[in-house]
């Protein structure tokens, strides 16, 4: 290779020692030992392994199949995925950077050209047949750099896609509780117009009879008809989670059904729960794993942006065989070849390098932020729901006493009714305490699963497999 050619790369050489150092975020805070909450959070079973699908330990068969079409026809977790191939694809164009590229081409070129005497044109033939390449050398590591912040990127991606999932696995088993509890409401309130008619038909014979006034039979309707408007907005709500349910599905809510069942038993007993470990926490949850890729993505970002301010230097070289006739153009007589190196550097640009310097190391900053907030918010969630499991279980076992104590009370009303011995008002207020109370039971019970579910969640999913060299 000719001296010269050597010059701008024994240059870029002499210059490699002051490549750029790579930027790395900030160290992690070290977790706290347990969360305060469970202190208070007695069902606690550490040695319950929580699967995967952590859904399946509420043991409903019908939810499992839910969940089952939500990965397959949920559009959300279809855009997401799409996202995912999109960053693999720009992990992949980084990576191919970093190595040479080489090109090859044919042609053939015929031209005429006038002679100055005779006013004649010689018309000549040109073949050619060539090969190029080039490699742009990453001294400062501008390219492994933006490998990295691809990688990073792809990671966010991946974790963004399984916080989608994750997040629509919850919201679905949320929704599905929520549609169960409005048929377990919406049957007691059936059963509530059933009894509220019986009443209402005594309390018409008891006036008939000339025992009972007038206001116990206006009492008695008015009780009825309350009833049964409460009963009609329970079915429509219970129609409503069924829509939602089929748009998290992927399906047209007018083409879903889901079998109603009515039984208030059907509603999942709580499974055990395992307790949290803050480590934990960060450990599996993808949303987390997702702000920290960014945040990674962002410092390397400063690595890229730096690598400007030194030159680029590139090699290039290309050999091929030029001639008149394709029959003897690979020939010595016909061979062509250079080879090269290039350094170029801007002097100057308006300050847009220092710009762009102080721009990543801003959005670096702002990252780090986000990530600092997206683990306060996954503290606070875990947090919330171990004092709602805990307080929903203390409200159960109180709600569960009142409704029996208001039945018992109902059923001494009802007799002393009959017997004449108290007034419709007071079997009317008993009535309404029956029915509140029950009502409140089976919302503790849903909120309840609805805690343990937000809470299996955080031990059930899965961080997908680091594929940043893919």
């Amino acid at each position: 290779m000719p001296k010269t050619a050597l010059a701008p790369l024994t240059l870029a050489l002499l210059l490699a020692g002051c490549a750029v150092t790579p930027q790395r975020p900030p160290a992690e805070a070290a977790p706290p030992a347990s969360f305060r909450g469970s202190d208070d959070w007695q069902r606690v079973a550490p040695e319950v392994a929580v699967p995967e699908d952590w859904w399946t330990m509420f043991k409903d068969p019908v939810l499992d199949g839910l969940q089952a079409e939500l990965v397959v026809g949920n559009q959300n977790l279809a855009a997401a995925l799409a996202q995912v191939s999109s960053a693999r694809a720009v992990l992949r164009a980084s990576q191919a950077a970093i190595f040479p590229t080489l090109s090859v081409g044919a042609g053939s070129t015929r031209s005429a050209t006038a002679q100055s005497n005779n006013g004649q044109s010689t018309v000549s033939t040109s073949n050619s047949l060539t090969a190029n390449a080039a490699w742009e050398i990453d001294l400062w590591g501008r390219l492994a750099e933006g490998v990295k912040a691809a990688g990073a990127s792809y990671q966010a991606s991946q974790a963004d896609l399984a916080a989608l999932r994750l997040s629509a696995q919850a919201t679905l088993t949320q929704s599905y509780f929520s549609l169960r509890t409005a048929e377990a409401q919406q049957a007691l309130l059936e059963r509530t117009a059933a009894a509220y008619q019986r009443a209402l038909e005594l309390t018409e014979a008891r006036y008939a009879s000339g025992v009972a006034a007038q206001t116990d039979v206006l009492q008695a309707r008015t009780q009825l008809r309350s009833v049964q408007s409460q009963l009609s907005d329970m079915r429509t709500q219970r129609a409503q989670l069924e829509h939602a349910l089929a748009t998290q599905l992927g399906k047209l809510p007018g083409q879903f059904r889901l079998p109603s069942s009515k039984d208030t038993a059907h509603l999942p007993e709580l499974p055990p729960v395992p307790d949290l470990v803050p480590s934990t926490l960060l450990a599996q949850r993808p949303d987390i794993a997702a702000a920290r890729a960014r945040q990674t993505a962002a410092y390397a970002q400063i690595g890229i942006a730096d690598a400007a301010f030194f030159p680029s230097v590139s090699l290039s070289g290309s050999a091929g065989y030029r001639g008149s006739s394709w029959s003897n153009l690979v020939s010595a007589p016909n061979l062509l070849w250079s080879i090269g190196a290039a350094v170029a550097a801007p002097l100057l640009d308006g300050g847009q390098r220092r710009l762009a310097s102080d721009q990543a190391r801003a959005s670096a900053e702002a990252a780090t932020a986000n990530y600092r907030q997206v683990v306060l918010t996954a503290f606070q969630e875990v947090e919330d729901n171990l004092v709602q499991f805990a307080e929903s279980g203390a409200s159960l076992a109180l709600q569960r006493d009142a409704f029996e104590a208001a039945e018992r009370n109902l059923d001494l009303v009802l007799n002393q009714y009959r017997a004449g011995t108290v007034s419709f008002l007071n079997v009317s207020a008993a009535q309404t305490s029956a029915l509140t109370a029950e009502g409140n039971l089976l919302s503790s019970r849903n909120r309840q699963l609805v805690a343990a579910n937000l809470l299996l969640k955080n031990l059930g999913g899965r961080l997908p497999p680091s594929s940043a060299q893919q």
